[in-house]
């Protein structure tokens, strides 16, 4: 559905972004993360054809977003972070405008407004100024222009800015089902909100994806299996024994454990050792200490996102 191809975009001797590559299918919603300063809005900005590439190509849809930019940008729909609200005008009027500019037939504006602001939950001030609402109201009318001409390409940058947390769940909702039929990028500095959406995260830095995959997977890949907790139906002696002979094994180190009688511990691999969990359960099958929970160090999404965008080299490629 959204295909980028070494997208190259520079600023006199700077270069925002530097070839650029990723896919996206229909029906996925991907979190687009990056620093200040990655290339993350600029990326956005070439994929709703506000700005033009130096060098690479977007294609939507199959179509090459240069050569039909009017007729891709109708298949578009993009929530900027401030969207672009004019606040004398009253909910109903701005969308009607948003409708007429989307090319939205007039036997069919007034179903649609309906739909989107039913959608986004501001039926009950259709008829109030934008300039009177709230910003959590004001965010609301930006999504319900996002989507009033029903695009198949949803571009969402910090969507739920402002709201509470009910409103927050009801967005996230609205997202996961207009997912089911659409693509759908979003970017947001919550990364818990997220992983709560996205199966599915691209991170960039520096003007370089650095990163393509789930959370999981991501994780995996970053500790490799080098970090594991074990649970043991042993003594801390005879585990220390056993695992001081693992070569393998760099440091152990003991916790507190969750059931009686039994010993915790945190195992990490030598760097040159990758995935310590087969040369772990050998050797304590051997010993005969029964292994009750053996796991990798779980990361979260800002444990993944700190990991790859404070790192001065990104010598592995995700």
């Amino acid at each position: 559905m959204i295909e980028v191809s070494n997208l190259v975009r520079r600023y006199g001797n700077h270069t925002a972004l530097d070839h650029v590559n990723f896919t996206i299918e229909k029906g996925e919603i991907v979190g687009f993360l990056g620093p200040t300063g990655a290339g993350k809005s600029t990326t956005m900005n070439i994929l709703t054809g506000y700005l033009s590439s130096t060098e690479g190509s977007v294609k939507i849809d199959g179509e090459d977003i240069l050569e039909n930019p009017r007729g891709i940008k109708h298949k578009i729909g993009y929530l900027p972070e401030n969207p672009p609200l004019y606040m004398d005008m009253t909910v109903g009027e701005y969308l009607g405008f948003a409708a007429e500019i989307k090319g939205i037939k007039s036997n069919d504006k007034k179903t649609r407004m309906n739909q989107v602001m039913e959608a986004s939950g501001i039926e009950s001030v259709s008829k109030r100024l934008i300039k009177n609402l709230s910003k959590g109201y004001k965010q609301r009318v930006g999504l319900a222009q996002a989507m009033i001409g029903d695009p198949e390409v949803l571009i969402m940058d910090e969507p739920t800015a402002g709201l509470d947390p009910k409103q927050i769940l009801e967005i996230r909702d609205l997202i996961r089902e207009l997912g089911k039929d659409r693509t759908i990028i979003l970017s947001s500095h919550i990364l818990p909100e997220v992983s709560a959406v996205c199966k599915r995260v691209l991170i960039i830095n520096r003007g370089k994806i650095v990163a393509d995959g789930t959370p999981e997977t991501l994780a995996n890949r970053i500790l490799g299996g080098s970090q594991i907790v074990l649970r043991l139906d042993a003594s801390q002696a005879a585990v220390s024994k056993v695992l001081a002979h693992v070569p393998s094994v760099q440091t152990i180190e003991f916790t507190e454990s969750k059931e009686p009688n039994t010993v915790e511990l945190s195992a990490s691999a030598r760097s040159d050792s990758g995935d310590i969990r087969r040369d772990i359960f050998k050797a304590l099958a051997a010993a005969d200490i029964p292994i009750l929970m053996m796991r990798s160090l779980d990361m979260s999404l800002e444990d993944i996102f700190l990991n790859l965008t404070t790192q001065e080299d990104h010598g592995s490629n995700f």
